[in-house]
């Protein structure tokens, strides 16, 4: 990796673990990049601003939300288990931990007052929605669309309820409470 691309992501790495830590995008382009063991200067050279470099993250979060996804997928056939890995991976240790929780909860308050945030998250809950109908129809036909936009917001729900008090929610509980909601959603009864 050449210097540029190193020094970015050192910085994109950096930004996830500053808003982890503050738990809001008060953090100062100045102490990411010390953190990232790079000077201000160079931070705005690369982003801009505190915001576009904030952004940067979130792509990275979702890429490598994505890339999980992606892998995890390739070992499952049947539409259910493609279903249950979707939800697993949400609430993956890569994941769902502190930093990328912080993230997302920040992420969220951008997009209201920002349009290139407000369209990321829109990429983020169309992808998510399309992946769940696409699971779901074979297994509940036309209610395949309300069914997946009642999982996706139970996922989203559960990272802002971890955001708010993390000491309620492990990934692996907020995994087991999706999976029980689609559980009921596919007529089994827990």
């Amino acid at each position: 990796m050449s210097v540029e691309p190193q020094r970015r992501s050192q910085l994109v790495k950096a930004a996830i673990i500053e808003i982890g830590s503050t738990g809001s995008l008060d953090v100062t382009v100045s102490k990411i990049a010390k953190r990232a063991g790079v000077s201000p200067a160079l931070a705005f050279h690369y982003f801009g601003d505190k915001e576009q470099l904030f952004l940067a993250a979130m792509r990275h979060v979702l890429t490598v939300y994505g890339t999980e996804i992606r892998t995890a997928l390739r070992s499952e056939k049947t539409p259910e288990d493609r279903l249950r890995v979707i939800i697993d991976t949400s609430f993956s240790p890569t994941n769902f931990r502190k930093a990328v929780i912080a993230s997302w909860l920040n992420f969220y308050v951008l997009a209201q007052r920002s349009d290139e945030a407000q369209r990321l998250l829109s990429i983020y809950h169309r992808r998510l929605q399309s992946n769940l109908v696409h699971e779901l129809r074979p297994l509940v036909g036309e209610r395949a669309p309300g069914v997946a936009q009642r999982i996706g917001g139970l996922i989203d729900g559960l990272y802002l309820r971890s955001a708010i008090n993390p000491q309620d929610i492990t990934g692996s509980s907020a995994s087991a409470h999706v999976q029980m909601a689609l559980d009921r959603e596919l007529g089994r009864q827990t």
